[in-house]
């Protein structure tokens, strides 16, 4: 047994309220959907050929679903489900037949209309030993799996944990900019930290599903399943690369912003491919800057942008200017569907302007919003000081595909 867990002592009840309170540590339940959970289920349902595959959390009278693949339900009641079971474990659990199965033959789940016959749960596990709840596969057909496909959902319930670990820093590290807002050097130097912590974990796990993907492509190779999980493959390399855009090598002092915001958007338009056709446009003076400042400006695009697409934009206009000679100014416009009524970016609960709104601090800039001009969409803006020294040259144009 893991020492971690081993360490957990005192009464049923107390642990359970220990790890109850570490559960709302990680403030996870009933959170809206997140892509990157959706896509760890729908790879474990690949990788293991099985028809459902499940993020779960334990909650104490229930088992809440953060993310479920080929299951339409949001929740169970606790008492039957499975992954109740899982948590109070170290390893796998797998139950090949649960009709034959004495831990299972009775439960309501197998012996209903539900019809669970095969389940497979890895448990989701904080750093100090305790179950939050598991990622899971399911099939209504009993069946075997060997030590490959259990060691692939162990590896993909580390990514769920790396991300639930990230999101729980990434809100602890807003928590404390804000409380230290007078403190703004020693901030900043913990906000750096911590993107390059993330950078580097995120771009790791990312690496670790291609790896899996590639191994899976080529076990199927020349069918149709070894085809759709390359372009899978694909498209996360994707992802990848636009984290690798956002990242300046150390070494670097300057470099030119206008070239690294059309390489950045190009990444961005391959990594955001949906079913619709969407356009990402750079329009960017050739300016050199700092590249701590274009590591900031490429996350405020980034997030942005992303949100435009998201809510709808089919045209995204990223500019980069000189109003004068003191001054630069980034925008970002679309044709999406406006904001709503009331938005102010320092009021929004999400973590996406939060970051926007420290970042802009960060450059010493202003943030502005509002509609787009002449037609339907939103203008962000950020004006920031130009650095000593910098020049800037013509006006030029990248347009770049953002779908397909």
């Amino acid at each position: 047994m893991n020492s971690s867990v081993a360490a957990l002592r005192g009464s049923p009840r107390d642990l359970e309220e220990q790890r109850m309170r570490t559960v709302r540590r990680y403030d996870i339940l009933d959170t809206p959907p997140d892509g990157a959970f959706d896509h760890v289920t729908r790879l474990a349902a690949r990788l293991l050929d099985a028809p459902v595959a499940i993020v779960s959390i334990v909650d104490s009278d229930r088992i809440w679903f953060k993310s479920h693949f080929g299951l339409d339900v949001e929740q169970i009641p606790r008492d039957p489900g499975l992954c109740a079971s899982v948590i109070m474990q170290e390893g796998p659990y797998l139950v090949d037949n649960a009709q034959l199965d004495p831990r299972t033959a009775a439960n309501p789940l197998v012996a209903g209309e539900f019809g669970l016959r095969f389940y497979l749960g890895v448990p989701l596990r904080t750093r100090d030993g305790h179950g939050l709840g598991t990622l899971c596969v399911l099939d209504f057909q009993p069946r075997a799996v060997d030590r490959e496909q259990i060691a692939h959902l162990e590896d993909l319930a580390r990514i769920v944990m790396d991300h639930l670990e990230l999101r729980l820093t990434a809100r602890q590290s807003i928590a404390a900019l804000e409380v230290a807002a007078e403190q703004k050097e020693a901030a900043l130097r913990q906000a750096e930290l911590m993107t390059k912590e993330i950078d580097h974990r995120v771009l790791n796990s990312l690496n670790l599903i291609v790896s899996l993907l590639s191994v899976q492509s080529a076990q199927l190779r020349g069918t149709p399943a070894a085809t759709e999980i390359a372009k899978a493959a694909g498209k996360i390399m994707a992802v990848a690369q636009v984290h690798k855009h956002m990242r300046v090598d150390e070494s670097v002092v300057t470099a030119d912003c206008a070239e690294y915001l059309q390489r950045l958007c190009h990444g961005l338009g391959e990594m955001l491919q949906t079913d619709l056709t969407a356009n990402i446009r750079v329009e960017a003076v050739p300016l050199s800057l700092p590249s701590d400042q274009i590591v900031r400006i490429g996350l405020i695009v980034n997030e942005l942008v992303t949100n435009a697409l998201k809510h709808g934009a089919a045209n995204v206009l990223v500019t980069l200017t000189r109003p004068d000679a003191a001054a630069c100014s980034l925008a970002v416009t679309d044709d999406g569907s406006g904001l709503p009524a009331g938005f102010a970016p320092e009021r929004m609960a999400g973590l996406g302007m939060k970051v926007v709104t420290t970042l802009v601090r960060n450059l010493q800039g202003t943030l502005t919003h509002g509609p787009a001009p002449g037609a339907a969409g939103t203008r962000f803006e950020v004006r920031f000081p130009m650095p000593p020294g910098r020049a800037d040259g013509p006006l030029r144009e990248c347009p770049e595909r953002a779908a397909g």
